[in-house]
């Protein structure tokens, strides 16, 4: 067990690291073999490795901690960052991955680890227990623009409620980064809907409406069974009734 209380207190580590820590790379392959025949480390996926807690047998590591491993530039994003951060209304198995670098998806411990393309440096930080994930601004955003494949929209507004505190300053940095006129469209609209939560000011507001564009959109991609109306300020088809359309379950895609 020469090494096994600082594999413990890594808690994830890659090949790479193992190498380091045993020496060479014989060192380290004898090393992972004599630890995964005793349990000391079970393998996530090749090339990665958690240490084991061998008082109750559970990896060492969350898997938010996991997520951050799986790429070199690899955070945790989407619905699982609103979990990390407290603010999501569902419990899931599943932790998105945003990577530069592609993966395929696969089940650990049981949790899905599910890869979606980074598309923006912006708002990742490493936190203190060396989870890498968006902030909470970055969150909302990511959310918004990928709700219907990632939680459905009531998903969506029962996480945006549990958002204790917003920047505006930060969520127009991010949506200028994204420069994408949909995405102001949806983010006004939605965030409108709750802004004496945050005390979001007219400024921001007027800010995402002077970015929306001309287009005429849908805030989701309606199935035909819903009672949608047209708001004219953000320029999107919506639901007739926020509240009352997504009590009863509108838009519930998942993937």
């Amino acid at each position: 067990m020469k090494h096994y209380e600082q594999l413990l207190r890594m808690g994830c580590f890659t090949w790479d690291e193992l190498c380091d820590l045993a020496g060479s790379r014989s060192a380290a392959n004898s090393l992972a073999q004599s630890y995964l025949k005793k349990g000391y480390i079970k393998s996530v996926r090749r090339g990665l490795y958690v240490a084991v807690n061998l008082a109750d047998g559970e990896p060492a590591a969350s898997p938010y901690r996991i997520a951050g491993k799986i790429t070199p530039a690899a955070y945790v994003s989407h619905h699982a960052a609103f979990a990390y951060h407290g603010c999501a209304n569902q419990v899931s198995n599943r932790v998105e991955v945003s990577s530069e670098t592609p993966f395929a998806p696969f089940v650990f411990n049981g949790t899905e680890f599910v890869y979606l393309a980074s598309r923006l440096a912006h708002g990742v930080a490493t936190q203190a227990d060396g989870v890498r994930v968006t902030d909470i601004e970055r969150t909302v955003l990511d959310n918004i623009g990928d709700f219907e494949k990632i939680m459905g929209l009531e998903e969506l507004l029962r996480c945006l409620e549990m958002v204790p505190v917003l920047r505006e300053d930060k969520l127009l940095v991010y949506l200028k980064a994204y420069d994408k006129q949909v995405l102001y469209q949806k983010t006004g609209y939605l965030l409108e809907q709750l802004r004496a939560q945050w005390g979001l000011t007219d400024d921001f507001f007027a800010q995402c409406a002077a970015n929306i564009g001309k287009s005429k959109r849908y805030l989701f991609t309606p199935t035909g069974a819903e009672d949608m109306e047209y708001n004219r300020a953000w320029r999107l088809v919506v639901p007739k009734n926020l509240t009352d359309a997504t009590a009863e379950g509108v838009d519930d895609a998942e993937v």
